[in-house]
């Protein structure tokens, strides 16, 4: 079985093509082709308020091109969500009506709260150990979730307006970070021990960096070496040296910050990568509604 999956972020729009498998374990998601297109909509929602048309245009060519690609693959079904960049531009609704028109895509703009229930979908919580509390990281470019888990449950969740493009816009004010700052610590205080889980393209990217094996956690000691690391190479050499995009070679340094800092608030030694996103729940929420 055959999905397609778009997910329109703050920094970068991405189509993910994938087949499901099914066997006595349970489905198999395989990933077998990813397009992204960094179209940065969230410097201009976070800034002013707006997307302007000649981005607006640039979306409705990727979305046209995506539709070609999905019929070539020709998938049982799709979705399209977009996120924070979305959510805080005052013209999304003509944007959605402008995309539809041109591509015949429909999209649907998403709280940060169905976000973060989507990637949950992909039943992370199966791969936890019960008697071990973590706390679910999601930094995107315009806000990072939280999700506190215990006894393969989420017991407490909340979604911050601080993403690495607000970040670099200098547009996260003292008080949203003291907000997120004291949210962290009071949840994390009750758990004797805890982990964290990380999600997202900088950090997928931090951990290869880390020369980590699959399903073996960055420490945070670690990850802030890496931070480190990353911040003493020039904007040039992150891209020439460690082979970063351009769009990920300037928000990498601004999300190492979120997740180091929530990690040392909340006395998490540890962080596991999974190297899941909004796409792949999006995928599974297909698959389960095929099925029903």
């Amino acid at each position: 079985m055959k999905f397609a999956a778009i997910d329109i972020g703050s920094n970068a729009v991405r189509l993910l093509l994938a087949r499901v498998f099914e066997h006595t374990e349970g489905p198999l998601i395989k990933k077998e082709s990813l397009v992204r297109i960094p179209l940065r909509l969230g410097d201009d929602a976070f800034l002013r308020k707006t997307i302007p048309q000649e981005k607006i245009k640039k979306l409705s060519k990727t979305m046209l091109a995506f539709k070609y690609l999905m019929e070539a693959y020709e998938p049982i079904d799709y979705m399209a969500c977009a996120t924070s960049a979305m959510r805080e531009a005052d013209n999304s609704q003509k944007i959605l009506h402008e995309i539809a028109k041109y591509s015949g895509l429909k999209l649907e703009v998403i709280d940060g709260k169905k976000e973060a229930d989507i990637i949950f979908s992909t039943h992370i919580e199966e791969k936890l150990k019960p008697n071990i509390a973590y706390l679910y990281i999601d930094v995107g470019g315009g806000s990072t979730e939280l999700t506190l888990y215990h006894k393969n449950q989420p017991v407490e969740e909340k979604s911050f307006n601080i993403g690495t493009i607000r970040l670099l816009n200098n547009l996260v004010t003292k008080k949203q970070w003291t907000e997120f700052k004291q949210w962290t610590k009071e949840k994390c205080s009750s758990f004797d021990k805890i982990s964290a889980i990380g999600s997202g393209g900088n950090i997928n990217k931090i951990f290869r960096l880390s020369g980590k094996k699959e399903n073996q956690p960055i420490t945070y000691k670690k990850l802030l070496s890496i931070s480190k690391s990353i911040r003493q190479y020039s904007f040039e050499e992150r891209i020439y040296k460690l082979g970063l995009r351009p769009d990920r070679a300037d928000v990498i340094l601004p999300a190492a910050k979120i997740f180091t800092s929530v990690m040392r608030w909340g006395n998490i030694s540890q962080i596991y990568v999974p190297q899941i996103g909004l796409a792949d729940g999006l995928v599974n929420i297909l698959y389960q509604r095929y099925k029903s």
